[in-house]
């Protein structure tokens, strides 16, 4: 499916030709966008709108006047959201958005030129395949799918119709992050051989609840979707939904994408690793028999002020290492209980590198480089260093009509989840695991392969084989 001429993106780019003409003409963006009017709109709908689907929110609001875009639906399939994401829209951006709970409908709206899907892991896959069969272009969360064979699935659907699709790794858009990079790049601190990915975050218990009958304004069956049925359970779904391998990676899948995006881009990875191995446990938290499930190991079962029960299956301390052909090394560490920090500053979430000349973290959007024993830096982010905008580059590269700006676009995506789910694969198997890139299957590891994807899908949700 082709977009209808009115709504063929803008071909120079923001920062190109177009901006130069508005430069002579003396011409500010925001009178740029409203004399191009409606025809040279993007319509969004953003898919999600609850934590992270509110910073999509205000993102995508914050690029009218600059980027002509509007948001024109609002979907999600629990309609108690809707009302503070209508006002939200509606008061930063003055247009009053549509609502609806089934995205299919969104998919349908010939009037939407791009989505951006920020919904539960297990609804990545076939939510952006969805789209892009239906001529949209997409904006998904991290992380990119929910096992490696839809990351793989998602690719293939991308390049079949044509479209851009951005993943929500936004450090790439950061502008000190590009910096630490160019730098890392450069041989700034030498030959890379090691990266260390940081996912230090302390979470308590989110206890426990029975299975109930969901409430009236969620629409359950449309929330589980692809995943396996389950009954409805409150400390199931609106983001505890990460701690369950039906529907989550834990927060190796998490938090941890980021981090290990960065250190795969730092390393100048672009290619899976050929062995990991994963280590951990759910520690510090007290669970039933009952709540046991396969692939799950809990240690240390004691009450812990208090947050004393939970059924959370995926691990909340972990670690791993991969290693890639020519020996690079790439370690990531998830701690989900009380800790101390590392690097020069007391880093919780970041990324260390380490040169044969030096080392170099990055924290915070900022970095700062050490050469040898030194203690002092040589090089780093100026304080002043302006914030990136990942949504505003996917907006850009649409408008230049050029893929290759996007920062993360889904292969890249693709490269740095599989990491998260060769971690867990690793954990899950208690195997140290050895990878085959071109074919996407581990060797002569068949309990390993099963877990590369689903083993079946709901009727009427399948990912589909072939896009």
């Amino acid at each position: 499916m082709t977009h209808t001429p009115r709504r063929q993106f803008i071909k120079q780019g923001l920062l190109g030709t177009a901006g130069a003409t508005i430069a002579s003409l003396g011409t500010t963006a925001k009178s740029y966008a409203a004399i191009q009017g409606a025809n040279d709109r993007i319509n969004l709908a953003v898919i999600g709108v609850r934590n992270q689907g509110t910073v999509h929110l205000n993102a995508f609001c914050g690029l009218k006047e600059s980027h002509n875009v509007a948001i024109r639906t609002i979907c999600d399939v629990d309609e108690r959201l809707w009302g503070p994401a209508v006002s939200l829209v509606s008061q930063k951006s003055g247009v009053t958005p549509t609502t609806q709970w089934d995205m299919r409908k969104v998919f349908d709206d010939k009037a939407i030129d791009a989505v951006s899907i920020v919904i539960p892991n297990h609804w990545h896959a076939l939510a952006m395949i969805r789209a892009a069969q239906a001529g949209k272009h997409v904006y998904v969360e991290k992380p990119a799918s929910h096992n490696i064979w839809e990351g793989r699935k998602m690719i293939e659907a991308a390049r079949k119709y044509d479209r851009f699709v951005q993943v929500g790794l936004n450090n790439r858009s950061g502008v000190a992050v590009r910096e630490a990079m160019a730098f890392l790049h450069g041989g700034g601190i030498g030959r890379l051989y090691m990266a260390r990915a940081l996912c230090f975050k302390a979470r308590d218990s989110y206890g426990v609840a029975k299975e109930a009958t969901a409430p009236g304004e969620l629409h359950y069956d449309m929330w589980v979707g692809p995943a396996a049925w389950q009954p409805y359970a409150e400390k199931r779904t609106h983001y505890n939904w990460h701690w369950y391998w039906n529907t989550g990676n834990g927060d190796t899948g998490n938090t941890g994408p980021h981090q290990l995006d960065l250190a795969r881009w730092g390393l100048r990875k672009d290619e899976h690793p050929v062995t990991v191995y994963s280590a951990g446990g759910l520690y510090g938290f007290k669970t039933d028999d009952a709540t046991q499930t396969p692939g799950r190991r809990v240690y240390g079962d004691v009450e812990v002020f208090g947050h004393d029960r939970t059924t959370q299956e995926t691990p909340n301390t972990q670690t791993a290492t991969y290693k890639y052909a020519d020996g690079t090394l790439l370690e990531m560490e998830t701690r989900g209980r009380y800790t101390n920090h590392e690097g020069s500053q007391g880093q919780e979430v970041g990324n260390l590198f380490f040169g044969e000349d030096g080392w170099l973290e990055i924290s915070g959007g900022t970095w700062r480089a050490f050469k040898g024993r030194s203690r002092e830096p040589f090089a780093g982010s100026k304080p002043d260093t302006p914030d990136g905008n990942h949504w505003g580059n996917f907006i850009a590269a649409l408008r230049a009509g050029r893929k290759a700006d996007l920062h993360a676009d889904i292969h890249e995506g693709h490269l740095s989840t599989s990491l998260c789910h060769l971690a867990n694969i690793s954990y899950r198997t208690e195997q140290l695991l050895r990878f085959d890139g071109a074919t996407e299957q581990f060797v002569n590891a068949p309990a390993a392969d099963a877990l590369l994807r689903r083993p079946s899908y709901r009727q009427g949700f399948e990912v589909p084989a072939q896009v």
